[in-house]
């Protein structure tokens, strides 16, 4: 179990991370969001025990992050951070070793990691001459073939098509089931809410939301209800008290309400209608961070 325990980072007068606390526990995988610059690399920085904390402490596993436990992180950055003249063999032998995995098995795991990931094809080709998605494997498979502890994730699909992400994503999915703590950071939304059952949101170093993904949406209060249906009354709808917007979202009405209650009031006046669908639906995350970082920035 990972735990953060009121981090603060100053740099000079400036403080990069304010009093942050959350815990990862065995097999969770939990959600680190916020905008460029929140402090979300310095947070990662400090956990890695590449960068000391002004206050508080990291532990894993009940003990302080240094040298003896480092072997049992894997992190994936979104630059790439690898040796492009090396081979991809080369690559990922000299991470295992350096990770203190046995030089003789790294080897001969090394063609399991390519079968799996389908770049067998490229064990002997220079990194430099990959296209950026397959860099982009071989990044993740050194950061993993130790079967790390804990897992930083720092936009990992970058440069990735569908299929390749739906491969990862069985990849973080199976480290989970293994007890492994992931962190999990990007700015594509619906990554974090296919992950994470649990988040923080940093703005300028400071937590800002935080807890549950479900707590979250439930406490948020504006809902949404999609709607379809033939010569609906718009104009009605917009007058209903509680009613925040109204808009058109691919051949569907999206109705943004104050409250559940206001959904009852929006089925009153289309009841009658010819619908199709009329779903009361959570906000989604993406709406949940524009709306709360702004308010922050405000």
């Amino acid at each position: 179990m990972l735990e953060v325990k009121h981090i603060t980072k100053y740099y000079g007068k400036n403080k990069a991370v304010d009093d942050l606390s959350f815990t990862v526990k065995n097999g969770e995988i939990f959600g680190l969001l916020g905008e460029n610059g929140a402090g979300k690399t310095t947070t990662f920085r400090i956990i890695m025990g590449l960068i000391d904390a002004s206050l508080g402490e990291v532990l894993l596993d009940g003990k302080k992050i240094d040298y003896n436990l480092t072997d049992k992180i894997g992190f994936v950055t979104e630059e790439r951070s690898l040796l492009t003249k090396l081979t991809v063999f080369e690559q990922l032998k000299f991470y295992g070793v350096l990770k203190g995995l046995d030089e003789r098995k790294v080897e001969k795991d090394i063609d399991k990691w390519l079968e799996k990931f389908e770049i067998t094809d490229y064990k002997n080709r220079k990194i430099k001459e990959l296209s950026k998605g397959n860099q982009q494997k071989v990044q993740f498979i050194s950061a993993i073939m130790n079967n790390p502890k804990l897992l930083i994730l720092d936009e990992p699909f970058t440069g990735l098509d569908p299929i390749n992400v739906k491969m990862m994503k069985e990849a973080i999915y199976e480290l989970q089931k293994k007890g492994a703590s992931i962190i999990f950071s990007s700015h594509q939304m619906e990554y974090i809410e296919d992950f994470c059952e649990k988040l923080v949101i940093l703005v300028k170093g400071h937590s800002i939301v935080r807890g549950s993904l479900k707590e979250i949406k439930e406490s948020f209060g504006i809902k949404n209800i999609m709607l379809r249906g033939k010569d609906l009354p718009i104009e009605k709808i917009k007058k209903i008290k509680g009613v925040i917007d109204v808009t058109k979202v691919k051949g569907e009405l999206e109705i943004k309400i104050e409250d559940k209650l206001v959904a009852s009031k929006v089925f009153d006046i289309v009841k009658d209608y010819d619908i199709t669908k009329y779903d009361v639906v959570e906000p989604t995350l993406n709406e949940i961070f524009i709306k709360k970082v702004g308010e922050y920035n405000e």
